[in-house]
């Protein structure tokens, strides 16, 4: 399995979970979320984008790093291009690092929408801020997560949800279905090993991490 990190301009909490989790990963910078890769002890292959959010200190920090540089008037985000040259390198898995948070909400939902859509082309994704995880609940198999006793999450649907059970948490399912725009599955708590089995439909886990050791 090839597993590239890519980083995005969103918040990111440099914990050493998150740094075990990307330990080995080959990485490529989205436009500014370059400033992360110090942080992550993270040196990438690639810095693509339009680099209209990037200084001249992150410029002089990083000038080692091979560029790709796309005009600003284009029809792909940044994350979405470095997703693709991570693709076209040959990644079979990924971890976007920076996905929740920062100036830009739509982006941040196009991270999720876009974890969905890999997942379901076999491509496993990780969202990440080292604060908050999401990952895709692909329908049929039942997902394990080993989360600690008390982590918040929620399930965010894209659509309305058929068969759905949870399992392990404060307030189990059991093959429920859920409309859409439901908050049902909003604000539940892991209560041992946490598993979720979907029928249908497309839907995402958020996982609150706990607050992590000071590093």
């Amino acid at each position: 399995m090839s597993r590239f990190v890519i980083l995005l301009g969103g918040e990111v909490r440099p914990t050493s979970e998150l740094k075990a989790q990307i330990a080995d990963c080959r990485a490529i910078a989205a436009d500014s979320g370059i400033r992360h890769a110090r942080a992550l002890g993270l040196v990438p292959e690639l810095w693509t984008g339009d680099f209209d959010s990037v200084s001249d200190q992150m410029n002089a920090a990083h000038a080692e790093v091979p560029r790709e540089v796309y005009p600003r008037d284009k029809d792909r985000t940044d994350g979405e291009i470095a997703i693709e040259a991570a693709l076209g390198l040959g990644a079979t898995a990924l971890v976007l690092v920076g996905a929740f948070g920062g100036e830009r909400p739509d982006h941040a939902h196009l991270h999720l929408t876009q974890a969905m859509k890999l997942a379901e082309a076999g491509v496993p994704t990780l969202l990440t801020s080292g604060a908050q995880e999401g990952q895709a609940l692909l329908n049929g198999p039942r997902h394990r997560f080993d989360y600690a006793e008390g982590t918040l999450f929620s399930i965010l649907a894209f659509t309305a949800l058929s068969g759905l059970t949870v399992e392990g948490a404060k307030w189990p399912l059991d093959a429920v279905e859920v409309p859409f725009g439901s908050s049902l599955t909003l604000s539940n708590e892991v209560r041992g090993r946490l598993s979720i089995t979907l029928a249908q439909g497309r839907a995402l886990l958020m996982a609150h991490l706990n607050e992590p050791e000071k590093i």
